[in-house]
């Protein structure tokens, strides 16, 4: 025999109170008292009551959806923000919709298309590279008030962001190596076009000056946050007369590229080169050597960008404008293994 649905009457009844308190309690819980709100609570779990989400958002004009955008889901780096992203909205009522912009599929027009079709209610972008036509489209839509950018932003952009500080970790990672004893530091860069290569390679520049530290322009090596940008920069240094004793990478992934290339051609590290990577993903503590690296807080950005994005809404709700000053999170230096002072 198929089980009952329970609906509202049924749970009103085992709690005593009235079909109106507990919608009250289910969209207005604050106007309740304490012991009202968990006798409701209560009842709602031993019913086994679900709330009729299409129904609810029929009646609000919301669609209870957010878009979450993805430069490469395939990067591990996204995970934790990802993950403060679910955890965050999982008290709320709003699912969490993800979409990778790797392949392009996924432009301004489909954005504006699910806002207009009323499929979500805001976005938070985690990927930089939306064009300035884009950005365009959203505001003609009137969209971009409902948007806010994570990790990455658009530089000069005008939208809401929460972004790690970035320049302050590469200053961090320059300091750590010239502590140690390393005078001759090297960079690997992310993309060229990256909001996160410019802030990096800034701080790295602005230590080094700082610093007085020599500068060689063959020091300073163009990659793009993968593996395989960390081997090609590994090549190049291997084939340096006057090779850097210590590299600063801009991400992880560089940073393993490069040491795996580095070790595989009878370099030590730390013993013969140093490398210092940002970023603090998972497999940084269990490499070998275990990687010296900047962490981002990746949970903290999420469930900021959440909130950040929760005010835009309410915002929007009421035709006013949330001012466009970043939201900024913290780094930390954390000191293992693959860092060390100079062998000369």
């Amino acid at each position: 025999m198929a089980q009952k649905i329970a609906r509202i009457q049924d749970v009103a009844r085992e709690a005593g109170v009235s079909t109106a308190t507990v919608s009250r309690a289910l969209s207005n819980p604050e106007l309740l008292t304490e012991a009202t709100r968990q006798t409701v609570f209560a009842a709602i779990r031993s019913t086994g009551y679900r709330v009729n989400r299409a129904a609810r958002n029929l009646r609000t004009q919301q669609a209870g959806a957010i878009l979450v955008l993805v430069p490469n889901l395939d990067n591990p780096f996204f995970s934790q923000i990802l993950a403060g992203i679910s955890a965050e909205f999982g008290s709320r009522d709003y699912s969490v919709l993800i979409a990778d912009t790797k392949d392009h599929t996924t432009g301004g027009k489909h954005v504006v298309d699910y806002f207009l079709d009323a499929q979500i209610d805001g976005m938070i972008c985690l990927d930089g590279a939306i064009s300035s036509e884009e950005l365009q489209l959203f505001e003609d839509n009137g969209v971009s008030g409902k948007i806010v950018f994570a990790c990455e932003w658009v530089q000069d952009g005008a939208l809401p962001s929460v972004r790690s500080d970035n320049l302050h970790g590469a200053q961090l990672a320059v300091r750590h190596l010239y502590d140690l004893g390393h005078r001759k530091i090297a960079h690997i860069t992310g993309p060229q076009e990256n909001v996160l290569t410019h802030a990096r390679r800034e701080g790295m520049m602005a230590e080094r000056t700082r610093l007085e530290l020599p500068a060689r322009e063959e020091w300073i090596i163009r990659g793009d946050f993968s593996l395989e940008s960390g081997r090609m920069a590994g090549q190049r240094i291997l084939a340096m007369n006057d090779r850097p004793t210590a590299v600063f990478c801009a991400s992880d992934q560089v940073a393993f590229g490069l040491i795996s290339t580095l070790t595989a051609n009878g370099l030590r590290v730390p013993e013969d080169i140093s490398v210092v990577g940002f970023d603090d993903i998972e497999l940084s503590e269990f490499y070998v050597p275990a990687l010296t690296t900047i962490r981002q807080d990746r949970r903290a950005l999420g469930a900021r960008a959440v909130s950040l994005l929760l005010e835009c809404l309410e915002a929007s709700t009421a035709s006013q404008a949330i001012a466009a000053e970043p939201v900024i999170v913290d780094v930390e230096l954390v000191v293992r293994a693959s860092a060390a002072a100079p062998n000369c």
